[in-house]
């Protein structure tokens, strides 16, 4: 069979590493001699340029006024017939005062075609008449008008005549327009293989076939499989979907043909059809090969949707470019194209079909077992201290991306090399992953004291619920500490994995979303906009337990939704105006009772929330132990920052050092907490 034939060497092996006749190191591939059109042409309009500079200057001469030229005239020292008035200047010869067999001297009188009417007059009167006025040349006239002009017109004409010869044979200015602007792409360049990917298991295990085409064809074709022509990565933003594909090149040993979705439009309509072309060209002149298309979606949309214009458009024709050339080889070529995006709903259906991207692997984010694999693959440039606990981070660190975990990782590293540290500490990671979440924490921000205590009883509100009810994510630590656009915060710390939702998590934690704005109302007997990410939080919960989740008992087991194509401006609506009407009542019914049984148990426990609170106003952070403690009716041991500021200048002497009592404890840094068992 002809797929069945070996090719004795590689293409592009040939091509571009020609081998030494006596078998020696290969010798680089010979260099083409440029063109010499270009150099020749700017020679030429060089040349141009300086005859008409030398025709338009006249000879060097001394410079003198029109009164020296007159004194000069009347002494007799000027030759005869020598005047000449030009556009310029007027020139004499003077006669020389001794033979000496030197040269005549050239006086030059300069002057502006505006002033020539009135030094001729002038020279009329002081030579009655008796000097030369020649006419301009016609073609130096001509030369200073239209030179520019035929210039810049000769410049475009010789770039125009260029990228057209060239737009057939593949360069030039025009012509690369037409050509891929594909990156390509080594093992030794990228160095990435499935050592450096970690957390997608079921994703590598997917992609392993493909490997194996790639290193052995033959081995699927001897009982007549075909491999994939295309494999779509899929994926939220951050989790590994481009750095799977530079492992895939990486463990394959295959060049590695990387663009985006983007860089085949261009302001040309017809430019990205020929830059598809061009890519795929030369990726079967290179195969077995990677084609990598990123961001796909950018031109991959379902066609003759929304406002998109056509089916005459620059998108669509790019990606009909791409559906016929993936139909274009066969099997044994040896190319596999790798698209990913974000947004595999709005694929068009020709394009996921089988036959061109057979394969839809699901890159997901990382569970708790992966997220730790990702963070020790970032954790082997950086140092850590001993007390670093990457399990706990990666507890902590629910629905983050490998991108969020490697910046986690590497804001860390910044912050203790900005406090002079040695090594990476657990703190410094657990500020870290806040700051990635959730914003720097604004310590120098000077709030009032009212607008504190109400910050206080908001988060403390949170967190006696967060605590109280058993179907809640357990509390982590509270903060009144700004942090990114919030005036506090109360962190929770998931026990697992929440793959779904259930409706007692659910009904928790709309009751947490309410604690903030009830604690702050009892304690101010007023309220505030602080509550308005809890607002939103509380809304797109009921509403999306309604239109998505089917847990209305109103509304029943039916999606409201709709498909989020985003393809047009206009919502989608498939209810009627009387449903529209139930789903608004629904989401207010569920949200009043949330904040009904949320303000019933918090008025039960507002002890509670008044320690939390004081205790808050007091050290600024809490953990979660500590809140425990203090629900329990026990008090806090630790010193508060204005203590630690008041004791240091009241030291003793050196030479004066007290007695410890015999009872007391040893002494601790000032940055040390208490043990909370």
């Amino acid at each position: 069979m002809p797929e069945n034939k070996e090719k004795p060497t590689r293409k592009s092996d040939e091509r571009n590493a020609p081998s030494d006749p006596k078998g020696n190191r290969p010798t680089p591939p010979p260099v083409k001699p440029q063109g010499k059109g270009m150099f020749g042409f700017f020679a030429i309009m060089l040349l141009v340029l300086m005859l008409v500079m030398f025709l338009s200057s006249s000879d060097k001469g001394q410079e003198i006024t029109f009164a020296q030229l007159a004194s000069s005239y009347t002494d007799g020292n000027i030759k005869e017939d020598s005047i000449v008035l030009r556009e310029n200047g007027i020139t004499a010869i003077e006669i020389q005062a001794d033979v000496s067999g030197d040269k005549p001297t050239k006086l030059i009188v300069p002057i502006n075609s505006g002033t020539k009417e009135l030094y001729a007059k002038k020279l009329d009167e002081l030579t009655a008449g008796n000097f030369k006025s020649p006419p301009p040349s016609g073609w130096v006239n001509f030369l200073f008008a239209f030179g520019p002009l035929i210039l810049i017109i000769a410049l475009i004409w010789f770039f125009l005549a260029r990228g057209m010869k060239a737009a057939g044979g593949g360069g030039g200015m025009i012509g690369s327009f037409g050509k891929s602007r594909h990156k390509t792409m080594t093992k030794e360049m990228t160095g990435i293989t499935f050592k450096d990917v970690a957390g997608i298991e079921e994703a590598k295990t997917e992609v392993t076939e493909i490997i194996e085409f790639l290193k052995n064809p033959k081995k699927f074709t001897r009982l007549g499989g075909r491999i994939p022509r295309g494999v779509l990565l899929s994926g939220q933003p951050g989790c590994g979907k481009t750095l799977l594909a530079k492992a895939i090149a990486g463990e394959a040993d295959v060049p590695f043909f990387s663009i985006s979705g983007s860089d085949f439009v261009e302001m040309f309509v017809g430019v990205g059809a020929s830059r598809v072309r061009d890519l795929f060209k030369q990726a079967k002149d290179s195969s077995p090969c990677i084609i990598f298309l990123d961001e796909i979606d950018a031109i991959g949309r379902r066609r003759g949707g929304g406002f998109s214009g056509g089916g005459n458009d620059e998108r669509e024709q790019t990606l009909n470019a791409i559906l016929v050339e993936m139909d274009g080889f066969g099997s044994g070529d040896g190319v596999i194209v790798i698209a990913a995006t974000n947004r595999p709903d709005v694929l068009d259906p020709a394009l996921i079909r089988p036959g061109r991207f057979d394969r839809q692997i699901q890159v997901p984010l990382p569970d708790v077992a992966g997220r730790l694999e990702i963070l020790n693959v970032h954790a082997k440039k950086v140092k850590l201290g001993p007390n670093v606990d990457m399990e706990k981070i990666a507890r902590g660190t629910p629905m983050f991306s490998g991108a969020d975990l490697a910046a986690i990782i590497n804001e860390a590293a910044i912050s203790a090399t900005m406090l002079d540290k040695e090594f990476i500490e657990h703190e410094d990671l657990e500020e870290a992953r806040d700051k990635v979440k959730f914003g720097r924490a604004n310590k120098s921000r000077v709030r009032e004291k009212e607008e504190n205590k109400l910050v206080a009883y908001h988060e403390a509100g949170h967190a006696v619920l967060q605590a109280l009810l058993p179907d809640a994510d357990p509390l982590h630590k509270v903060t009144i500490i700004p942090r990114g656009n919030s005036g506090g915060a109360t962190f929770s710390l998931p026990e697992k994995d929440r793959m779904g939702y259930s409706l007692k998590w659910i009904h928790a934690t709309l009751r947490v979303v309410c604690g903030g704005r009830i604690a702050e109302a009892k304690a101010m007997n007023d309220v505030s906009s602080g509550a308005s990410s809890d607002i939103r939080q509380a809304t797109s919960l009921a509403r999306a337990m309604i239109l998505e989740w089917g847990m209305s008992a109103k509304l029943g087991f039916v999606n409201y939704a709709g498909e989020d194509t985003r393809e047009s401006f206009i919502p989608e609506k498939d209810y009627s105006e009387d449903t529209a009407r139930v789903i608004d009542e629904e989401t207010r019914r569920i949200v009043d009772e949330a904040y009904a049984e949320a303000e019933k148990l918090l008025l039960e426990n507002w002890e509670k929330v008044e320690a939390v609170a004081q205790a808050l106003l007091k050290y600024e952070n809490l953990t979660a132990d500590e809140v425990h403690k203090l629900m329990r009716g026990e008090s806090l041991q630790r010193s508060t920052v204005a203590d630690l500021l008041g004791s240091g200048p009241s030291a003793p002497a050196p030479d004066s050092k007290p007695e410890p009592a015999p009872d007391a404890e040893p002494d601790l840094p000032t940055d040390t907490l208490p043990d909370p068992a």
